[in-house]
């Protein structure tokens, strides 16, 4: 326990690009830029989704979850990351690392199990479409989003109490913030038994939703390719093409971090794929969603038109 005490009082030192100093001005431009557009991308789909009462559907509804989810999840990386590129200090306490990976886990997981609720909304509407206000009426829309956060983080309160039982020897993470396989990199003793724990949890966050988002759209392609009308499978395919493109961007990036085994996962490798899971896939998001929706662009029109009056 001594290590895991000196932890405590030494706090961590995140490596981060360091190893790579050639590239910290280009990174830091690109990543302020990206978190710029994030901020301001995911804040639009919310006020808009809040203003315009075309906008106030279940599947607007679970996008304002996804969006506000985008929002916190970069926020809880992206500020410190832009911090320790510009200054020699990069260093975080053990607080405050276990906050952000306890903050990372849960969002990373409410995310997983939103997604599904998406998928299932988009089941509902093109599986079911005379009966889709009936399935999806407000209160159970506002219970899945609870069940999607409570899961995020019940599933994040597991890994990281099993995680902050293990013994750490070492000050210094090899990444931009505080992440669970670069944590178990610095383990002390074998942690076989708690990290086989471990991936059943991850594993049970990510393979079941993905299995279960996989299985809504055989049923929702079935549906849509017995729809007789071009336009109408056209409306469906873009809707759910956009969706299917976020889970796999998601789900993707997720599988390769979390579900490899620990000694074989790369932590230089490790660090660009994080970069393009905590900054690129939350900026592309409200672009994937809304650059080819005309109601998005009509609410946004009006809000704009607004203004100028």
């Amino acid at each position: 326990m001594g290590s895991l005490n000196t932890t405590f009082r030494e706090g961590f030192i995140l490596v981060g690009f360091s190893d790579w100093p050639q590239l910290e001005v280009f990174l830091f431009v690109f990543i302020f830029i990206f978190y710029s557009l994030t901020l301001c991308g995911n804040t639009t789909i919310i006020a808009l989704s809040q203003l315009d009462i075309r906008l106030q559907t279940p599947m607007y509804f679970f996008l304002c979850h996804l969006s506000f989810l985008d929002l916190c999840y970069t926020t809880s990386t992206v500020p410190q990351l832009l911090i320790n590129l510009q200054g020699p200090d990069r260093t975080i306490s053990y607080g405050g690392c276990v906050a952000q990976l306890f903050i990372v886990l849960a969002l990373g997981s409410t995310e997983s199990v939103l997604l599904v609720v998406m998928a299932f909304d988009r089941y509902a509407a093109i599986c079911h479409p005379l009966h889709y206000m009936a399935i999806m009426y407000p209160h159970l829309c506002q219970a899945l989003a609870v069940v999607s956060w409570l899961g995020g983080f019940i599933n994040s309160l597991i890994q990281t109490g099993l995680m902050m039982a293990l013994p750490l020897c070492g000050l210094h993470l090899n990444h931009f913030f505080c992440e669970m396989p670069v944590f178990l990199k610095l383990a002390c003793e074998d942690t076989e038994g708690t990290e086989a724990k471990m991936f059943v949890a991850r594993a049970i966050i990510l393979i079941f939703p993905a299995a279960l988002i996989l299985l809504s759209y055989v049923h929702i392609t079935k549906a849509v390719l017995k729809v007789k009308s071009m336009a109408a499978k056209r409306k469906a395919f873009g809707t759910c093409g956009s969706h299917l493109l976020v889970v796999s961007l998601f789900y993707g990036s997720a599988i390769y971090t979390y579900l490899q085994p620990i000694d074989s996962y790369s932590e230089n490798g490790g660090k660009f794929v994080a970069l393009f899971y905590t900054i690129v896939t939350p900026m592309l998001n409200p672009l994937i969603y809304t650059l080819r929706n005309k109601d998005v662009k009509g609410a946004l029109k009006k809000l704009l038109g607004r203004g100028r009056y």
